[in-house]
Parts: structure tokens; sequence; C-alpha cells
């Protein structure tokens, strides 16, 4: 399995304008007719889940550089200009409530594709599953907002979703492509990048994680109703001072005078608190004994403060830590002309313009947008010279 990389993007909220709009569904439908022609469907996943292609693409077809818009009117071109039937792969999802739609979809296209149920069970449960782990197994304060899911004929797929950060006012899109369910926590980060790094981000799909995930399942199994006793009962930020006890009586040492600390016998270890109604989460886990991890996270209710409160737990009781590390790498899809942060690969990146110019070249476009678009590209290839 690959999860092709994150990127982080500003929240632009204008609308695309109809005269743009459709000509990026022409060209878009064009170019990927070429890709399909040329390399193939597995071809087109891999490519539409790698973070610095995708981008490119958007760009090709029109789109500011480096907006949030490029996932939504992106995906909406290409699910426009794709027909099923046609070219053998749909895009489905969306943004807000079309995304919560992906399972209906599925199974509407199982059939559609003559795809075994067996099969469809497994699309819907990957497209569940990218979406809990990005929403709630990483913990990077980012909001899950659109899901797309796209599926070839024979039941091969990719998956385009983007959270948002209401703080900081930008958006981070997250790459899959298809895979067995069983290595979704392996370390699955090929390609990350974005402009800020975070201090300190949860990863649970981290390699580093195996050894927690693992605890995790077992805490719940084993009965988490004993769990309580880690967590703070109230809402109140504990201080040092709390613990002060004064003595007033007279002392001409002036021993008494002084602030003496008194610990008590027990005190809450995690700053954290689960409710009772959390906790109901947690027993009805128990009650199923869930096997794997992914079976643990997939159940209702299990968000990310009951992930995170489990992970807490591993590391205090077990002092095995998951990993804090964000899995966000850097910005640049080529590197630099100074070097920084790595050297440009010029095979690399003649490789990505060949490949669009070539499908630019060949594609099914008057003679206008076409020059339009190449001449967009040309930028870029001037710039790279």
């Amino acid at each position: 399995m690959q999860r092709k990389g994150i990127t982080n993007l500003p929240l632009h909220t204008d609308h695309t304008p109809r005269w743009l709009w459709e000509r990026m569904v022409k060209l878009s439908g064009a170019l990927t007719e070429v890709i399909l022609d040329e390399y193939g469907h597995d071809e087109f996943l891999r490519r539409i889940s790698n973070p610095y292609w995708f981008q490119a693409f958007s760009c090709v077809i029109g789109f500011d550089w480096h907006s949030s818009g490029t996932t939504t009117t992106t995906c909406g071109a290409l699910r426009a200009s794709l027909d099923p039937e046609k070219h053998g792969i749909a895009v489905l999802g969306g943004k807000g409530k079309n995304s919560l739609k992906t399972p209906y979809q599925l199974e509407n296209m199982g059939d559609t594709f003559n795809l075994s149920n067996k099969l469809t069970d497994n699309l819907i449960k990957s497209s569940k599953l990218s979406a809990k782990i990005d929403n709630a197994c990483i913990q990077d304060s980012y909001s899950l907002y659109q899901h797309n899911f796209f599926l070839t004929e024979s039941g091969k797929w990719a998956v385009v979703q983007q959270g948002m950060n209401t703080n900081n006012k930008y958006a981070r899109r997250y790459h899959w492509i298809s895979t067995d369910l069983d290595e979704f926590f392996n370390d699955p980060h090929t390609g990350i990048d974005c402009e800020k790094k975070e201090d300190s981000v949860l990863n649970m799909s981290s390699k580093e994680s195996k050894e927690v995930r693992s605890i995790s399942v077992d805490l719940i199994n084993d009965n988490p109703e004993h769990l309580r006793t880690y967590f703070r009962k109230d809402k109140k930020q504990t201080l040092l001072t709390d613990f002060f006890d004064w003595d007033n009586d007279d002392d001409p040492t002036g021993f008494n005078n002084q602030p003496h600390f008194t610990m008590p016998r027990h005190h809450p270890v995690l700053d954290m608190d689960l409710s009772d109604k959390e906790f109901e989460v947690l027993k009805n886990a128990y009650e199923i004994q869930p096997e794997k991890y992914q079976d643990l996270i997939s159940l209702k209710g299990m968000g990310p403060k009951k992930i995170r409160a489990l992970a807490l737990i591993s590391d205090l009781v077990y002092g095995k830590k998951a990993s804090w590390e964000d899995p966000v790498k850097y910005s640049f899809a080529h590197g630099g002309k100074d070097g920084f942060p790595y050297p440009v690969d010029k095979e690399v990146y003649d490789h990505s313009i060949e490949t669009i110019e070539d499908a630019l070249n060949q594609s099914k476009l008057d003679k206008k947008d076409k020059l339009g678009a190449i001449k967009r590209l040309n930028k870029h290839i001037d710039k790279k010279k």
C-alpha cells in the first residue's frame, strides 16, 4: 500500500466562474482520456494519488497554484467529465454532505462494474477507514470536510480528501491509493508537503505507533472500566499552590510561617476527561472484543479523544510511546535550484513536464484551449531552465 502524501493550502472561498469551469471540465476530461489510453487506469490512480502531480494537473487546467479550491474544483471537474461506462472509472463522494453518500454510491457502482459483494464491502470499508485515519488517528487539527473516491472498473481505487483548520485558515489534502486493509497502519506516507510543521501531532498510523495500537486493543478487551482512575474528574487546572499548607502559629524560627507541601494520596494522572457517555463507547467496544486496531477505530463513536486517551495510557502504564511527529515534511515538489531543501532532480522534473505536455499535444481539444493550456505549461518550463 502507498499513501502518497499531504498538501497544505490556504482557504479560498470564491466560486470558479462559469466560463472557466466549463473549460476545466473539458480539459481535465481530455487529459484523463489521453492518460487512460496511453498508460491505463492504474497509472491514472497512481498520478491522482501523488500530491505533486495532482497540484500540477490543477494548474494546467487553469487553477490558482496554491488555493484550497484546487481540490474541490479539480475533483469536481473530473467527476463531471468522466463517464464510468465509457471511461471505466468513477469519481464518487465530494464536499460536505456529498462525502457521506460515498458508501451508497459504491454499492451502485459495484453493480455497474459487476464487482463482487465482498469486494464492494471492502471498498466501503476502505472509504470509511481512510477518512477515520485522517480525521481521528492523525490528530493534526484538520477536520475532514470533503472525501473524493476514485474507483476503476477492476475495483482499484484512490482517495483525495481534505480537512480544514479554522484557526490558521488552511486546508490540508490527503492522498491514498488502493491497499489491502491490513496495511493501513504501517507508516504509509511517502511524500508529504506542507508550509507549516506542527510541534506535536499524534500519529497512530505511524510505524512507531504499532505497539501502542496493539496495547489500545488489549486495554479495551480487558474491560475499560478500570481506566477511569487515569482521568481528571474536574475541569479546573491543578496548580502547585493547590497543595500549599500555611501555618500561622507564632514561631520565633519562622518555620511555620513558610508554605508546606502536602501531596494527596491519589490524583488524576492524565490532564483530560472522559464523560460517562464517552466511557459507554469504550464499554460497547469491550462487548464486541475487536481483534484488530482497525476494527476498534471503525466502531461508532470511537473518535479522536478516545483514541488519544488509549495512546496516553499505553505510554503511562506500559512505557510504549506513540508517534508525536507531524507526518508533514516540506512543500517542494522537485527541490530548489539553490539546493534547498534538496537539489532539483532534473530527470524527475523533466518527466513530470513531458508527461503533461505529451498529454496536452494529444488531447481532444479545440486549438484555442490547447494553446492556452500549453502556454501556461511553458511558463513552468521556462522557469526550470
